[in-house]
């Protein structure tokens, strides 16, 4: 496995490849996505991993500095699970000059982007320009940051890239906490409490796949119970696969997504329900 730092070096090791299996992440690996790299293993070759804590991303206030950074851990889990590349830029490797951003739809100021201004422009930009130094024919990306692959895929869509976009499905624990990079910031007691978001979400569908249709009270008596149990709950909400919109009457393709604050760590999960014609 190559470890390569450089944009020149990275187009030099890959100009000959026609079927690059490209996985983005901003490391501190878990399962989840070592889960991806099997993904890209099984579609393509080489498989490339860049590792790049994109400060575009943060808001102010949030976690950029403080993101853990594991390089060398990383690299060892990535050489065990098969990758080829991984490509671990610096800020001025991925910004060379004042930057110009991707403009996205108005969906991209939904859900999380109604909490966090700016973020997935700044996941857009910089999957963009990582898509421009990789060509891969194929990038997997996993299904707990639903609204994101939802987004990069239009995006891939709307700039007719030459991209096959694959989606893993979320990595849990035993107990059903979606993996996450930031799970290591939680508390013991936090920990212990934080599979609720799961438990509460899969009791939401269940409703929806029995054929309940009041999808604002399903919402509101989720959020509920979160917040009686001491999340700050940013949002629940049910939308139609699809659009990633709400459900309209005729829509049976849903998903359930969420975002709360468990003390000062933020988590995400979602589940995707089929609800029965009526």
């Amino acid at each position: 496995m190559r470890l390569i730092h450089h944009v020149d070096e990275l187009r030099a090791a890959l100009a000959d490849a026609r079927e690059a299996a490209f996985v983005p992440t901003m490391g501190n690996l878990h399962e989840g996505h070592i889960g991806l790299v099997d993904i890209a293993r099984r579609h393509g070759g080489p498989v490339v991993v860049s590792i790049f804590v994109n400060p575009l991303q943060f808001g102010a206030g949030e976690d950029f500095e403080r993101y853990p950074r594991t390089l060398a851990a990383d690299c060892a889990r990535l050489e065990a699970a098969g990758a080829d590349i991984v490509f671990a830029p610096d800020v001025d490797q991925m910004y060379p000059e004042p930057q110009t951003f991707t403009v996205l739809p108005p969906l991209a100021d939904q859900l999380c982007g109604a909490h966090r201004p700016g973020h997935f422009q700044g996941v857009a930009t910089v999957v963009l320009k990582l898509f421009n130094m990789v060509r891969p024919r194929y990038a997997v990306f996993g299904k707990k940051d639903y609204q994101q692959f939802f987004l990069l895929d239009g995006m891939v869509r709307q700039f007719n890239l030459p991209i096959v976009m694959l989606a893993g499905e979320t990595t849990r624990a035993t107990d059903g906490l979606a993996l996450s990079s930031r799970n290591g910031y939680l508390a013991p007691d936090e920990r212990a409490e934080a599979p609720r978001l799961y438990r509460l979400l899969r009791a939401a569908a269940g409703r929806l796949a029995a054929g309940e249709r009041d999808f604002t009270g399903i919402e509101s008596e989720t959020a509920t119970a979160l917040t009686a149990r001491g999340w700050r709950v940013d949002y629940v909400s049910i939308r139609a696969r699809a659009t990633l919109l709400a459900p309209t009457g005729d829509s049976r393709e849903l998903v359930v997504l969420a975002a709360a604050h468990l003390g000062a760590t933020r988590l995400l999960d979602n589940i995707e329900v089929d609800t029965p014609a009526p």
